[in-house]
């Protein structure tokens, strides 16, 4: 019978790229056929916790650790990862009886994680275990367990920690998301997680304190003509102008709709701006985010947006300038 590395990872580099995926898939399949009533009670042991959470692991489960309170912080769920090795040196003196800890362990047999999982049960908080064994001592110290086991390594010495990690790391995203949808976590809070310097700080701001008020936005009336249209749309330079009466929004005039009357039958020169006007234009509320308004401009391929009030009344207009700062923030190829 040939060896695993034989029958398995023979040929270029892009069969071994498939294999090893393949692999990978195959563990991620494996563990989700598992999941069972664990993953809920999981997931509400997290969100009722009072305290904080807290993920160990060490190795390769260290750093799938890190990455998983990571995702937690950044999506509603602040998380904490403490070494296991510093952790039975002092660190564990941050953990609450309130806290609840996520530990780590493949074999669930680590000296380390056992170790503190034993140290840490005895302060009161709750354990949960992610690991590829359900009867291992991790597991018996655990409150809830998840059980991550795969079939294999994507190893071909099917010793190195590769489809397991990606497994756990998997499951982690699982919980975070679970506890998001739980908590009701929306966009506007993760770009209150995400500053990114001064486009985040930027985007996370409301439109109506980055818009130009009603009266700095080309406007016309409704008997205006088409001359006056022209005028209006050249004078402000934004490629439209509104049709208003006071602050009633009745339709906007893009330099598109004029193109498209010029190759229409109607008589353009004696049309009036409600003749070419397309009602009900594209709004945003002066309350939503500046991402959203930023999301709008990219799918309609836009670069202003009229804002409206609650009433649905014109309140000004927000453009892809003032989102990003007019010449503040810069992109680089």
């Amino acid at each position: 019978m040939q060896s695993q590395e034989t029958a398995n990872f023979s040929g270029s580099a892009l069969d071994v790229a498939r294999t090893v995926l393949d692999i990978e898939i195959e563990g991620i399949k494996s563990v989700l056929e598992k999941l069972d009533d664990n993953f809920e009670k999981c997931v509400n042991i997290l969100y009722a916790v009072r305290g904080r959470i807290i993920i160990t692991g060490v190795g390769k489960s260290g750093l799938v650790g890190r990455k998983i309170a990571a995702t937690f912080t950044s999506t509603g769920s602040p998380a904490i990862f403490v070494h296991p090795v510093e952790g039975l040196h002092g660190d564990v003196g941050i953990v609450g009886r309130d806290d609840v800890l996520v530990a780590i362990s493949n074999s669930g047999e680590t000296p380390e994680i056992t170790s503190l999982v034993a140290t840490i049960r005895k302060r009161g908080p709750r354990v949960i275990s992610l690991t590829g064994s359900a009867y291992s001592s991790l597991a018996s110290l655990s409150d809830v367990i998840i059980n991550c086991r795969v079939p294999r390594e994507a190893c071909p010495l099917n010793l190195a920690p590769t489809a397991s990690t990606t497994a756990v790391l998997a499951v982690g995203d699982a919980l975070a998301v679970s506890l998001m949808i739980r908590r009701g976590f929306r966009k506007e809070d993760f770009l209150r997680h995400h500053p990114a310097g001064s486009l985040g700080e930027r985007l996370s701001s409301l439109v109506r304190d980055m818009m130009l008020d009603q009266f700095a936005a080309p406007r016309v009336r409704p008997d205006s003509s088409l001359h006056e249209v022209l005028e209006s749309i050249n004078e402000k330079n934004l490629g439209f102008t509104l049709v208003a009466v006071g602050d009633e929004l009745l339709g906007i005039i893009t330099d598109g709709d004029l193109r498209r009357a010029l190759n229409s039958p109607m008589e353009i020169y004696s049309c009036k701006a409600i003749d070419l006007m397309t009602s009900r234009p594209l709004t945003i509320g002066e309350e939503a985010t500046a991402a959203e308004a930023l999301e709008i401009m990219e799918q309609k391929l836009i670069t202003c947006l009229v804002v409206v009030n609650e009433q649905g009344l014109l309140a000004g207009i927000v453009h892809l300038h003032d989102l990003l700062g007019r010449g503040t923030i810069r992109f680089h190829g």
